[in-house]
């Protein structure tokens, strides 16, 4: 195993990628938050988790597929795609990848028992739900079809969830993000310094310059007009990275406008292990975006990969996260046995159909090759052990850190 100087490799990863300095500061302070136990730690340093994976055994001989490379028990949720639809999916990309299928499970597993003491779970019960994941991702594989989970197909722990996300409406967001000059009835952004903060005239006139081109090419021009734009304070891993948040007029001022996400794509922390050959992409942004399109039943609205200037960035609409019914939150699961499980059973099913989606393109294994590995037993069995003794490393790493 790497390493354990855990200050220094948390440092010497972060000061490695242009990062906000103060934003960078509050995302250590959110690693040392003690209400939290190591489950945002486990969050903010995928890149532990992949310099510590041992590459031998079943996480070397599994059957490549396209991961999300961040699969955690929170990177779930609901979004409206382009047809205005809602679906629950795997909801983050920025770490995408082709690499062994048991990359993936071994690091949702370790969420789950790193989440012990975070959402109040026994030993007993978080082994029972990584047996119920598991199980329902060899026999969704085994299913051999992809399908995904809308109101129409969800169970009941996910259908509420998508069926409250319906009820929000675009208008609730932009009271919620923007402030109404009720004589000009013209939105502009709110800047609170906890979700938005000013950005540069330098920045301003960049973003701009960008939009503008990006409008020209798009079917409708007009909708892409630029009103106002800030910096994006958001995420845990990510924090700090260059990020905006764009008001656009959308459909008209000022009820009809739209918010647009937009965020660097820097390389994925995978890459120092994955030996794996990976597909020549134009761009970091073109590599989580084709990715997300690939293990996506229906992408997210507005998913665009973009340049500004020398740097390429990730677009999407800005869709509500302050709700749980945006992402999945779950607290005290041992109170909700029988909801837990249901949902790890949905998960299992979720991350099967990326993968079966996702299959025989670039590199990736085919269906039969997948079916063939599910049928093995060896490998579940020590994707199950590493998972349980690195949640232990991980809660002994966070406790270092907070020191």
């Amino acid at each position: 195993m790497a390493n354990r100087n855990i200050r220094d490799r948390i440092y010497q990863f972060n000061l490695s990628q242009p990062r906000d300095p103060d934003l960078l500061k509050a995302k250590y302070q959110y690693m040392r938050e003690e209400k939290e136990n190591p489950f945002i730690f486990f969050r903010s340093t995928c890149h532990l988790f992949y310099e510590d994976l041992p590459i031998k055994s079943w996480f070397k001989k599994a059957p490549l597929v396209w991961i999300c490379g961040d699969l955690h028990v929170e990177n779930f949720g609901n979004y409206k795609a382009d047809n205005r639809h809602v679906y629950f999916d795997i909801n983050d990309f920025d770490e995408a990848m082709l690499a062994p299928c048991t990359w993936e499970i071994a690091r949702l597993l370790t969420s789950i028992f790193v989440s012990t003491e975070t959402y109040s779970v026994g030993l007993q019960v978080a082994e029972k739900l990584c047996k119920k994941f598991l199980n329902s991702y060899l026999q969704t594989i085994s299913d051999e079809k992809a399908y995904w989970m809308g109101e129409d197909m969800a169970p009941p722990v996910i259908e509420d969830l998508l069926a409250r996300k319906n009820q929000v409406k675009r208008r609730e967001l932009l009271e919620e993000r923007t402030v109404l000059d009720q004589e000009k009835q013209r939105r502009s952004l709110k800047i609170d310094f906890k979700k938005a903060q000013p950005i540069t005239d330098q920045q301003r006139q960049k973003l701009e310059s960008w939009i503008e081109d990006f409008a020209a090419q798009q079917p409708n021009p007009k909708f892409f007009k630029l009103l106002d734009v800030a910096q994006r304070i958001a995420g845990k891993g990510s924090l700090g990275i260059e990020r905006y948040v764009l008001l656009v007029e959308g459909k008209g001022s000022p009820d009809g406008n739209y918010l647009l996400d937009l965020k660097r794509a820097l390389p994925s922390s995978l890459a120092v292990r994955n030996v794996w050959a990976q597909p020549t992409w134009k761009s970091e942004s073109d590599r989580i975006v084709s990715i997300q399109k690939r293990l996506q039943a229906i992408p997210i609205a507005f998913l665009h990969s973009v340049t500004i200037g020398k740097d390429s960035f990730v677009l999407r609409e800005l869709q509500s996260t302050q709700s749980p019914t945006d992402h999945l939150k779950i607290e005290k699961w041992d109170d909700k046995l029988e909801k837990s499980e249901q949902l790890m059973l949905a998960l299992g099913e979720v991350v099967a159909w990326s993968h079966l989606r996702s299959s025989a393109i670039q590199g990736s294994a085919t269906i039969d090759q997948l079916i063939d590995f599910a049928g093995k037993s060896k490998w579940k069995t020590e994707v199950m052990e590493y998972a349980k003794a690195y949640s232990q490393r991980v809660h002994q790493d966070w406790k270092d850190f907070c020191q």
